[in-house]
């Protein structure tokens, strides 16, 4: 499953409401690295069903960015049960990210 273009008209309804753990990644195309870890979430999204995936480009998008106080990017999030659970900046390895979203290596 492709990741998700997350917008503030359709947030609620793809991450807040969604009975799946959801990973978001704030991002832009102007940071460098957003665009070294996007093949990564790409590929995450590509093989994961039991994980929604989505991306929220923090320029077309600067009112989900400052409700969930994003000072740095890339952001990641994961919501679960509609409730932000963890927030990691910067760049992060396939593993590091399944970590946070609770698969560890053998679903890899």
């Amino acid at each position: 499953m492709a990741h998700v273009t997350l917008t503030k008209d359709n947030f609620v309804e793809e991450v807040l409401r969604s009975e799946q753990t959801v990973l978001v990644d704030f991002w832009a195309s102007w940071c460098g690295p957003c665009m070294a870890l996007a093949p990564t979430i790409d590929e995450i999204a590509g093989e994961q069903t039991v994980v929604k995936v989505g991306k929220v480009n923090v320029d077309d998008e600067p009112e989900l960015a400052r409700q969930y106080r994003i000072m740095s990017i890339p952001t990641l999030m994961v919501f679960k049960g509609g409730e932000p659970v963890r927030r990691e900046v910067g760049g992060k390895s396939k593993k590091e990210i399944l970590e946070m979203v609770g698969l560890d290596h053998a679903h890899v």
